[in-house]
């Protein structure tokens, strides 16, 4: 067991939580609990130009009703604080001049033009791109002319020479030599830092002890490391995973489909069921189980488990998972979760109706994938919303299955009110007066009684519907033409 455990995960603010970003404070979040360590909630949004409170709240929203929860944070403060890159800027520039006098850095004052032209000519020539070195050997006197001009520099990291080595949870051990590196900006001539430098100077003095991030990443570590032993200080631990791939193999985006977690919540997905397919990305259980709730994963899983192969999205599978979680709901539970679909349709479900609201949720669970899939079968059980499809009126039209119906019509008007217990002798009696079985009888049957050729089961669905309903419905199944 590793000690004193603390992680972090460290959205920028410029967007949407995107599930690939989730994920990664899923692995954060469950090393954490499995550590009994802290889990640390980072804002990192020195992008001044694109970050907003908005999406600050947005992702702490979408990390919640995943429920992913913070020791600390933006909204929860602790001993390391602020938690927010924006309110942290005097350290950064308290550490970058001291790696300004220590030589460890040096002001470039290279324009863009130029930087694009070297980057263009090193590619043509078939060599990686890196920074030249052009201004690691100004004067004191030329960089004071310079500043003086008006012209504002970046400081960058002056790259020694040797390899980096070091070894990462999932990948194992990893090298990078650093003459292919180049001298690295860590502070940008607005005076903001560059994202290496702050994360260097922020997991340090917030203590974190493992960096777990997607390998995306990868290249950026061994620039990490040089600074936090130009800073003497000792690095995390690190581990990188694969990235969530497109069907096409690609990076994972808006052209795959839904990206945020925030567009499948409202698509009404269930927080453990998205959470469970995303950690089932790249990781199994060693059950071989896939419906998994967190209290599972939690026993089970571990970072040098996950394959470090790139795992493909596939919403279908998502989709099947949360069906099945959606069938374990509770009904009371589940009530609850359909009422914003419920009102987003234009019903209103006052406190008197739950029991009803409740019983129609236990039939409606084997039908829903989605919750916002609760719209198509709301004309069943509400006649403000009830009509019939245009492909029920095509089978209404039928003489024999409006005959079917007319049988159905007169038994009910002689019978008891439908009861669970009546459902099954009524069918039966239908079965015997019409000599139909099967699709036969139940593909007229729910044409007429709830205006749609599918649906949750009949058997089911009559007793919530009750006689006088059915009789109505009935009546008017039998006058289209």
């Amino acid at each position: 067991m590793v000690s004193d455990v603390r992680v972090r995960f460290a959205p920028s603010p410029t967007g949407l939580l995107h599930i690939g970003n989730a994920r990664t404070a899923l692995f954060n979040y469950i090393f954490a609990k499995n550590h009994q360590g802290k889990f640390i909630l980072r804002i990192e949004d020195t992008d001044l130009e694109r970050s907003t409170e908005a999406y600050i709240d947005y992702t702490l929203k979408d990390l919640q009703w995943l429920g992913i929860h913070w020791e600390e944070g933006p909204d929860r403060d602790g001993r390391y604080g602020p938690y927010c890159q924006s309110k942290r800027l005097s350290l950064y520039h308290d550490y970058s001049e001291q790696l300004l006098q220590e030589g460890k850095v040096y002001k470039c004052f290279c324009s863009s033009e130029r930087l694009e032209a070297l980057r263009k000519e090193q590619l043509s020539k078939g060599k990686m791109p890196r920074y030249d070195g052009r201004c690691r050997s100004l004067s004191e006197e030329e960089i004071f002319k310079m500043e003086v001009a008006g012209h504002r520099p970046v400081l960058r990291f002056r790259v020694g020479g040797g390899s980096i080595v070091f070894e990462d949870l999932i990948h194992r051990t990893m090298k990078f030599e650093s003459e292919g590196i180049g001298d690295f900006i860590i502070v940008r001539s607005n005076g903001m830092p560059d994202y290496n430098f702050a994360c260097v100077i922020d997991d340090h003095l917030m203590h974190i002890t493992h960096v777990i991030r997607g390998e995306d990443h990868l290249s950026n570590t061994p620039r990490q490391i040089m600074l936090y032993q130009a800073l003497r200080w000792q690095f995390p631990a690190f581990a990188h995973h694969p990235l969530i791939l497109g069907s096409d193999r690609s990076p994972l985006s808006k052209r795959h489909g839904a990206t945020t977690v925030s567009q499948y919540r409202e698509e009404g997905f269930l927080p453990e069921a998205l959470l469970n397919y995303l950690v089932l990305l790249g990781w199994t259980s060693s059950s071989g189980e896939e419906i998994l709730p967190l209290e599972r994963i939690l026993e089970e899983f571990s970072l040098t488990t996950i394959s470090k192969s790139a795992p493909i999205f596939n919403r279908k599978k998502l989709e099947w998972l949360n069906s099945c979680h959606i069938r374990k709901q509770e009904e009371d539970r589940f009530s609850e979760l359909l009422l914003p679909y419920l009102e987003k349709a234009g019903l209103h479900v006052q406190q008197a109706d739950r029991n009803r609201l409740n019983q129609i949720s236990g039939v409606l669970k084997e039908n829903l994938v989605v919750l916002s899939q609760v719209g198509e079968y709301l004309g069943i059980f509400f006649d403000e919303k009830f009509s019939f499809e245009d492909e029920t009126k095509t089978i209404l039209s039928d003489s024999g299955n409006r005959e079917t119906l007319r049988t159905l019509l007169n038994v009910l008007e002689v019978s008891p009110e439908i009861t669970s217990d009546v459902v099954p002798s009524l069918l039966s009696q239908l079965e015997e007066k019409t000599g139909r079985k099967g699709k036969g009888l139940y593909v007229p049957l729910r044409a007429g009684i709830t205006g749609k050729i599918k649906g949750p089961e009949l058997v089911k669905t009559l007793p919530l519907l009750g006689k006088e309903r059915i009789i109505r419905r009935l009546k008017m199944a039998l006058q289209i033409n």
